[in-house]
């Protein structure tokens, strides 16, 4: 079974509305006519903006749209709903949460089985860094600090590289004092695509 992890350092309908280069290419990667995808909010506490503009996004893109929320449960059946998609989108805001909330809610596991099931991960900064060993996060209010996280990629993470000035020279800093494993930076715009846990190719919307 093909495991795909598309970890983008910011873009999509999130960050460049009026480029749907990056959302496309995720799409393209299921081998489903018309794939289900399902945007998962948790790090923007779901906000129901942000779940609006993922719907307008894809509205009119050849795919069925769902959406988990944590925060306002829709279903008691959440293994068997996120089994039965295509592609998981997760978007941005504060990393911690998000794993604090999935494993609560045993989230974690059961994306884990899904990716091992060949449902495609994806997503942007927190829905980025999340799959990797650590990621540079300003998930706490001190600034940009080493987080733990799922691993299901090895090594660490750095979105917004060129987007936020102090992201550059801590991620490097952190990186060469031995405090965070070596990794991946990635620009806005830019995506990794992993196969099988190993970096299949780098793709810019710009």
């Amino acid at each position: 079974m093909k495991r795909q992890i598309i970890a983008m350092g910011g873009g999509g309908f999130s960050m460049e509305p009026e480029n749907p280069l990056l959302d496309n290419y995720i799409l393209e990667q299921s081998d489903k006519t018309k794939p289900n995808i399902c945007f998962i909010p948790t790090a923007s506490g779901d906000s129901e903006g942000y779940i609006t503009r993922f719907y307008n996004a894809f509205k009119n893109k050849n795919c069925n749209t769902s959406h988990l929320s944590l925060f306002k449960c829709h279903t008691n059946k959440i293994e068997e709903f996120i089994i039965n998609q295509d592609i998981l989108y997760v978007g941005g805001g504060n990393t911690r949460n998000l794993l604090v909330l999935w494993k609560e809610w045993n989230l974690d596991n059961i994306i884990k089985k899904a990716y091992d099931n060949g449902v495609i991960l994806s997503g942007l900064s927190a829905g980025s860094i999340c799959w990797f060993e650590e990621g540079l996060s300003d998930s706490i209010s001190n600034g940009l600090n080493k987080l733990n996280c799922l691993g299901f990629l090895q090594g660490s993470n750095c979105p917004h590289f060129d987007g936020e000035e102090k992201r550059q020279p801590s991620y490097k800093s952190k990186i060469a004092n031995k405090e965070m494993k070596d990794g991946y930076a990635c620009d806005d715009g830019v995506g990794l695509h992993f196969i099988n846990e190993s970096l299949f190719k780098t793709i810019s919307s710009r």
